[in-house]
């Protein structure tokens, strides 16, 4: 399953070793650049440097990571960045279409491109998160980081019951599917429907076993982290000195690019 997977690299990779609060604050830190840029040409250099890391240092597959990149972020964000340049925005016509008085603005154009580099920047951060750190040591990062426990719980409740949700979702479209439930076009409606009105009730049964699973083993109704054991180890002075360099260059480059356009 794609969430045994997920976590298999997350333990595995080769920047499993490094520093989790290090690589914590320099996600937060890199989105936060990301996010204050008013030109698309920082959030693809993270987005970049981003898949450099994960591809060549901690060394995740390229056929994993860029089907984990093109199954949402860049599918969804392809779909903003046309319709943003389309119906947002003023200015010169760049493209017009002869249909409905539809044209591609400059301003539009622009809006949605920094739009799609801001979520292919951020999306790269969390990536490079998730497939280098274990989830346990995250959120022992944050119950450090004195956020709310109950944040947190609902935290690892969510993250677990997602992939319930994956999981018996994959699990029906395999047994449709060996029954040649996706024969043709009018059998793969029907079969599209019935997984939907049933994933909900299938979902809620699994959810309410690992409720009895949990009671079963003294749940008392908190959930406690584990400890890792670098979670005790200081960052270091050449993660500090990493981190510093790295965000003062993009400090430059949002300001050098500030008034950047592509129109």
């Amino acid at each position: 399953m794609f969430d045994n997977v997920l976590d298999n690299y997350a333990h595995s990779n080769n920047l499993k070793d490094a520093n989790t609060y290090f690589k914590v604050l320099f996600v937060i830190s890199t989105m936060v650049m990301n996010l204050i840029s008013t030109s698309p040409v920082i959030p693809l250099i993270i987005t970049f440097f981003m898949s450099f890391l994960i591809i060549f240092e901690a060394k995740i597959p390229l056929k994993f990571y860029l089907k984990f990149l093109l199954i949402v972020p860049v599918s969804f964000g392809l779909l903003t960045f046309i319709f943003m340049s389309i119906f947002f925005g003023v200015g010169s016509h760049i493209l017009e279409f002869g249909i409905f008085n539809l044209a591609i603005t400059s301003d539009g154009f622009n809006l949605g491109f920094l739009v799609f580099a801001r979520m292919l920047g951020g999306f790269s951060c969390l990536a490079f998160l998730a497939l280098t750190t274990p989830t346990n040591e995250m959120f022992t990062v944050l119950e450090h980081l004195k956020i709310p426990k109950i944040v947190i719980e609902l935290a690892m409740l969510i993250y677990r019951y997602i992939f319930v949700f994956l999981n018996e979702a994959v699990n029906m479209y395999h047994a449709q599917e060996t029954r040649l439930g996706y024969h043709n076009m009018k059998k793969a409606y029907k079969s599209m429907g019935m997984l939907a009105s049933n994933l909900f009730i299938r979902t809620w049964i699994r959810g309410e076993q690992a409720y009895q699973a949990m009671e079963s083993r003294c749940y008392t109704g908190s959930i406690n982290t584990m400890r890792s054991k670098d979670s005790a180890k200081t960052i270091g002075l050449k993660n500090i000195l990493f981190l510093l360099m790295f965000e003062g260059f993009l400090i430059l480059g949002v300001y050098f690019t500030a008034n950047f356009r592509l129109f």
